[in-house]
């Protein structure tokens, strides 16, 4: 992307994922800069840190994960500042880190997502009570508006149900309960490639648990990622069309990571799209990207590329 001026990479941010975003910020800035791109990293904690570090940049590379930097409040301001970025809109990262309202939106547009509740007013007793009349363990609890499998459970027993719920709901306000798919964990990169968006190669991903969770998702050797994913041909084409259909339908641009699960009986699940995947060298869109014949130096400009909208 020639002369694309100042770019600033935005890293750190307010949410739980602060460390991985500062890691991503890295390694986006040093390959900017090999491409011969003038970068700025700009570490940031609170939003209102940001008004003042972005005089003087051009268009900005976002590297901030969950939190006001993944959630559409930072897009907004850029918006509002007009300084291009790369990637999703405000309106598509709100929907994609609302779960609820990315769901409900799956719903409405038949991409397969596991059976789910949601309690954001009332009281944990009564919707446990609803969880229990409408799912079979066993569940997954989660907060609605976090990433990278932060506070997320797997609850084998109903029992334990009510303890799990409680939790997650005094931490966060809020609470998403849905059926465990037995079966196998998969993720697709979507990616825009000459202006088209295209799926990159499924990654199965093996971990010791039942979780791909934070653990799993950031240290090195703990989780096994095996891509291309070894499902037939007509079964890894149908999981990546699922997977675009999801990033499209909540209006994402330019690149994402769509989150999956597979069932004992082939049948794949969304379980989220992720805006702003992470770029750590073992994350999964770098690697899918890698599958594909693009280095990560590549990749990143491509991803940089995204800044200049399709409407101007």
């Amino acid at each position: 992307m020639e002369n694309a001026g100042r770019v600033g990479v935005l890293a750190g941010g307010d949410s739980p994922e602060r460390e991985v975003s500062l890691v991503s910020g890295e390694h986006v800035k040093r390959a900017l800069e090999s491409l011969g791109h003038d970068v700025q990293l700009i570490i940031t904690g609170e939003l209102d840190d940001l008004f003042p570090v972005l005089d003087g940049v051009d268009v900005v590379f976002n590297c901030l994960h969950g939190g006001s930097g993944e959630d559409g409040t930072v897009q907004l301001f850029l918006d509002v500042m007009g300084i291009p970025y790369a990637g999703s809109g405000a309106q598509a990262c709100a929907r994609a880190m609302d779960k609820v309202q990315a769901k409900s939106i799956f719903g409405t547009m038949r991409v397969p997502t596991p059976p789910w509740l949601s309690l954001e007013k009332g009281t944990p007793a009564a919707f446990v009570d609803r969880v229990r009349d409408a799912l079979s363990a066993p569940f997954v609890v989660k907060p609605t508006h976090l990433g990278s499998t932060i506070g997320v459970t797997v609850v084998e027993n109903a029992d334990d149900l009510p303890t799990a719920v409680e939790d997650v709901f005094d931490r966060h306000g809020t609470v998403l309960v849905e059926s465990y798919i037995a079966g196998r964990e998969l993720t697709v990169g979507i990616l825009l490639l000459d202006g088209e968006e295209v799926p990159l190669p499924v990654i199965e991903i093996r971990t010791p648990d039942a979780l791909f969770d934070y653990r799993a998702k950031y240290t090195d050797g703990v989780a096994e990622f095996v891509v291309p994913a070894p499902v037939p041909g007509d079964v890894a084409r149908e999981v990546q069309a699922i997977s675009l259909r999801a990033h499209q339908t909540l209006g994402c641009y330019g690149f994402s990571r769509v989150d999956l699960r597979m069932s004992e009986d082939g049948t794949p699940y969304v379980l989220e799209v992720n805006t702003l995947p992470g770029m750590t060298p073992i994350s999964d869109l770098p690697r899918a990207a890698a599958a594909a014949g693009i280095r990560f130096e590549q990749l990143v400009e491509l991803m940089l590329k995204t800044s200049i909208k399709e409407d101007g």
